[in-house]
């Protein structure tokens, strides 16, 4: 029976890297710092020695650099030796003082030099793998990550992924209705990655708001297109959260699209949150409105803006005060951490203050239907409470044309004396354009009408 070829050291080497995901590049050159580093530990130094380590072949080569010294004269065999040895060796060309180059094999340093070896090569390796894991990982932040949940502690939780890799869920980055078991999969965010006592920690999280947006990606198509984009959440993880929407295609409802049909796109990111009620709203670049539409359900608002101060004050109608705040405050907190202004909610009493205001309903045959509601929508029932704001504010509420402004707010003040508008609150109106008075319009005609009528009954008195 033939006998069973043991493998050579480079094979086992080769073999064993390759378990540990450890490139070719990067063996020879652990391999060489080992050979090197268990030669300087035996010998003092290894500056006369030269290693080679060959993958394609399999094994490895040391050549040993000595000076040649007289006779008698070694006090370093692994640096010096003597002439007569080389003269035995058959090398007759050198001379004193002259470097000779021999091979060595590793095997005759001796038990003790392997084992130094396999501490090298197991330290260096071990070394290696936790700068690897660290770079790989570091590149990987902000991405979700599938696990399974090895052990669960009192602070934290253990998973591991695919790789055997250790990775760390603290229960303060968990969702609080969170409950996990050992052997549970789960999904979370690649948060951070730290260095502790020279081992790499990867720390996960559920709370993000990248999270969040990571689980749209997967259930989206049109996320992961950039046909919808995410332009703001908030989060009170596990209980609500509000999330802006865009799309730069007129043609796509980016609402529609988020939240699927009768919500089958959104449940699936509901259910990975355990339930976390999630309020869906198109983003704006107008700030007014983008403030209005994340106090939803909330509506009927008018909002008045401090951009220095990033401050919005709102000013609701009784019933509606509820509904911004929400349950808890809830509904106000995430409106303010989605829009980054500080929100001061109101009571409006102006409405039922005037008896002689008008709703903008009943302009609908001088203004168009479309504009009324566009009005109504930011909180500007009546025509009082439209001329009550300047025209900057109007147009950086309602996106219409200045042209449109300037036409509503000229009917609107058909409708009441120079009295009814003081100063104090009105002062900022235009001046009354003669075109919108009909007495004013008729006024010539009908003195001509007039006077020519006088004309006639003149002409006929004579005549009688």
């Amino acid at each position: 029976m033939a006998k069973k070829k043991e493998p050579t050291m480079m094979e086992a080497l080769t073999e064993y890297m390759g378990l540990k995901n450890i490139d070719e590049d990067t063996m020879v050159k652990v391999m060489e710092e080992s050979l090197r580093n268990v030669i300087a530990k035996m010998f003092g130094t290894d500056h006369n020695f030269d290693v080679i380590v060959n993958p394609m072949k399999g094994d490895l080569e040391i050549w040993r650099r000595r000076i040649v010294v007289s006779d008698g004269e070694v006090e370093n065999e692994m640096q010096q030796v003597s002439i007569g040895e080389i003269r035995a060796l058959g090398e007759e060309d050198l001379e004193l003082g002259e470097e000779y180059i021999d091979e060595v094999k590793f095997e005759k340093f001796g038990r003790r030099a392997i084992l130094n070896l396999k501490q090298s090569l197991s330290s260096k390796v071990m070394e290696l793998e936790k700068d690897t894991l660290y770079a790989n990982y570091s590149k990987r932040v902000g991405e979700m990550i599938s696990a399974e949940i090895y052990q669960v502690w009192k602070k934290e939780i253990l998973l591991m992924d695919d790789e055997e890799n250790e990775l760390i869920l603290p229960k303060s980055l968990a969702i609080p209705r969170d409950r996990f078991k050992k052997g549970d999969r789960i999904n979370a965010i690649i948060e951070r990655v730290e260095y502790n006592n020279n081992n790499p920690k990867i720390i996960l999280s559920r709370v993000s708001n990248q999270f969040m947006i990571r689980l749209f990606e997967r259930e989206v198509p049109e996320v992961v297109d950039g046909l919808v984009t995410i332009k703001a959440v908030a989060r009170i993880p596990g209980e609500k959260a509000k999330v802006a929407v865009e799309s730069y295609d007129d043609r796509i409802d980016p609402v529609g699209a988020v939240v699927g049909v009768r919500g089958s796109r959104i449940q699936g990111v509901v259910a990975e949150l355990c339930n976390e009620s999630i309020d869906v709203i198109q983003y704006t670049a107008n700030p007014i409105l983008f403030v209005q539409r994340a106090l939803a359900p909330a509506k009927n608002m008018e909002v008045k803006l401090h951009e220095d101060t990033k401050r919005a004050d709102v000013f609701l109608n009784k019933d509606q005060i509820s509904e911004a705040i929400g349950k808890g405050g809830k509904n106000i907190k995430l409106a303010t951490m989605l829009t980054g202004f500080e929100i001061d909610i109101y009571r409006d009493e102006s409405q039922n203050m005037d008896m002689s205001d008008l709703f903008l309903t009943e302009f609908d045959d001088e203004i168009d239907g479309w504009v009324i509601d566009t009005f109504k929508g930011i909180g500007c029932e009546t025509a009082k409470s439209v001329l009550r704001r300047s025209k900057e504010e109007l147009i950086r509420a309602t996106d219409l044309e200045e042209s449109t402004i300037d036409n509503v707010v000229q009917i609107l003040m058909t409708e009441f004396d120079d009295n009814e508008l003081p100063d104090d609150q009105y002062g900022h109106l235009p001046p009354r354009d003669p075109r919108y008075y009909e007495e004013y319009a008729e006024e010539e005609p009908m003195e001509d009408v007039v006077d020519g009528t006088e004309e006639t009954n003149e002409e006929e008195e004579e005549e009688q």
